[in-house]
């Protein structure tokens, strides 16, 4: 007999296990369907392992910065293998804490891919289940190119794979995955080239933002390839792999090859067609202001729909839409604008609102940009100084601020407070008004002149 749900959500993540979370709390029935691990791609190939890798790549930084503050130390290794392990073992931690929590919640939790049979019914490896609400929830996974040679390379998720630092590595690709996984290697020890397609790095964030950390990856040993795209991928005799560039250059000797070129959703065999479920020309699932598709009863969220693709974003997106649907509360939903976001490179960026060039789009002359670049405290004694650049976007005779960009050590810690004020209102006067915690970066946020 088929079982029958309030809601069910098509995926384990942030997002759909979240809507399951959130509509349980209000006493609906609910599942989640899933064939992975349990967490989606933060838990598993996403935020939390890049985050350890990151924080051991910041260690290494400070093991080279260490003698500047007379600490006699070395570096006499780094076991990647070991990290790894331990790192590993953390996220299988996770995915049995999330199998226990839904158990706990009465949210059942089943196992298999589901497609749709029609708009209230799924199929999941010959069984049927139906629910009033249905959530597409099953996130994106990493892109490779069309060209001969791809499968030579790896992804973002081959690189959680990896059990030992590759001495030489290329990477395609010119957003935050990139450039986080470019850090991380070449902190522990690899030789990195980044390939960007066109002429800069994170081309949607501030210019400032994506000049300064050029600047510093360079200084870091990083060698950067503007407007230059990889045609063609080969083996060596050496086991090395060959890259043919579309200028027709080669270049050889590499030992790994990494695509970060942009992530698509995870929509196949999902019967859309079945439900009448509309998706966009690259399959991701539009969504009006509320999470609702094209279909009465059928909603989507995360990465799933194409934007602002965080996981904060998909567990906000999904808390709300259980506030709507089963908590009385018909106006509740995610306002998408002024979503602050850290990008986990060397330096790390945070970022939240418009950019300078979108604000002067956006309000011409109305705009008014208060900047400040200089030499954090902790560089004082180091002899390879990183600077912090922070930028206001202020706008009106009011100068209320609609942006705030920061790139520099601490940026990660210091932006969600300023991210609380800025959906207050907050106007440069408020942030001039508010005394200063001496001596540290974010001061210098509420000094600017």
């Amino acid at each position: 007999m088929k079982k029958h749900y309030d809601l069910i959500a098509i995926g384990a993540g942030s997002g759909g296990i979240s809507i399951a979370e959130r509509a349980a709390q209000y006493g609906a029935s609910c599942a989640v369907a899933e064939s992975g691990r349990l967490g989606g791609t933060c838990v598993n190939v996403g935020c939390v392992p890049k985050k350890v890798m990151w924080n051991a790549a910041t260690l290494a930084h400070a093991l080279r910065d260490a003698p500047d503050y007379a600490f006699d130390v070395s570096r006499n290794g780094f076991d990647w293998a070991a990290l790894k392990h331990k790192r590993d073992a953390y996220v299988g931690n996770i995915n049995s804490w999330y199998e226990t929590y839904l158990k706990d919640s009465e949210i059942d939790l089943i196992r298999g891919h589901a497609r749709f049979h029609d708009a209230h019914t799924l199929r999941v490896d010959g069984r049927e289940v139906s629910a009033e609400h249905i959530v597409i929830a099953p996130g994106t996974r990493p892109m490779l190119p069309d060209i001969p040679g791809a499968g030579l390379g790896i992804t973002s998720d081959g690189f959680f794979e990896l059990s030992e630092v590759p001495r030489r590595v290329a990477i395609a690709g010119s957003g935050y995955i990139a450039v986080e996984l470019a850090g991380v290697l070449n902190a522990l020890g690899a030789e990195v080239s980044l390939f960007l397609r066109k002429q800069h790095l994170l081309r949607e964030f501030d210019a400032m933002l994506r000049e300064g950390l050029m600047e510093a990856m360079l200084d870091d040993g990083i060698s950067i390839l503007p407007m230059t795209q990889i045609a063609a991928v080969s083996r060596e005799g050496d086991d090395k792999l060959r890259l043919e560039l579309d200028n027709g250059q080669h270049l050889a000797g590499y030992d790994q090859l990494i695509w970060a070129i942009g992530r698509e959703p995870n929509t196949d065999g999902l019967d859309f067609e079945r439900a009448g479920v509309e998706t966009d020309s690259k399959g991701f699932v539009p969504v009006d202001a509320w999470q609702n598709t094209s279909v009465p009863g059928i909603y989507a969220l995360g990465d799933i729909i194409g934007k602002a693709q965080l996981t904060p974003v998909a567990i906000a997106a999904a808390r709300r839409l259980g506030d709507r649907l089963f908590g009385n509360q018909p106006e509740r939903r995610l306002d998408y604008e002024l979503i602050p976001s850290v990008v986990f490179s060397h330096p790390p960026i945070a970022t939240v609102g418009l950019s300078e060039d979108e604000a002067r789009a956006r309000h011409g002359d109305a705009v008014r940009i208060y900047q400040s670049r200089f030499t954090p405290m902790y560089h004082a004694f180091t002899s390879h100084p990183v600077k912090v650049s922070m930028k206001l976007v202020t706008v009106g005779a009011r100068e209320k601020v609609v942006g705030c960009h920061v790139i520099g050590i601490g940026a990660d810690e210091m932006l969600q407070g300023f991210a609380v004020a800025m959906r207050m209102g907050a106007t440069k006067q408020d942030f001039d008004d508010t005394i200063a915690i001496h001596p540290t970066g974010a001061e210098e946020l509420v000094t600017m002149r």
